[in-house]
């Protein structure tokens, strides 16, 4: 006598955990990537009522006073910039304009932040945020 099998052997690979694991693994990146902040340069940021968030870029140029300045986290001249951003490329590889961060102490003198413009505009940065802290109430 022979016996027939009711069920046929399942070969199918389950994907369901895998998925599980990827879409983890997505929202972990995503979560710690907004956390992502320049450390080590203290700056007292004016606050405003109007501010936006402001996307993470790879320049960030923070202006501590007129004689410390910080392209990233390197200290530069206001002499210098010039050079320093010379190296990097204003361009991204779509051939798009970068965009420039920059945080400035609000006791920052104006003739400062300006004379940091003109380097950056000098170096074809167009994009440009000033980035500050949201005003409550």
């Amino acid at each position: 006598m022979r016996f027939h099998r009711r069920l046929s052997p399942n070969a199918n690979v389950d994907l369901v955990p895998m998925i599980d694991v990827v879409f983890q693994l997505v929202i972990f990146f995503m979560v710690s990537s907004t956390f992502v902040l320049t450390p080590g340069i203290a700056i007292d940021l004016p606050a405003s009522s109007s501010s936006e968030p402001v996307v993470l870029n790879r320049l960030v140029v923070t202006v501590v006073s007129r004689s410390e300045i910080y392209v990233n986290r390197e200290r530069v001249a206001l002499s210098d910039m010039e050079a320093t951003l010379a190296s990097i490329a204003p361009e991204d590889a779509d051939g798009r304009p970068l965009s420039v961060i920059i945080e400035g102490d609000r006791a920052v003198p104006y003739d400062t932040l300006v004379a940091v413009l003109d380097v950056l505009r000098r170096n074809g940065y167009r994009g440009i945020a000033l980035r500050t802290l949201e005003e409550n109430g």
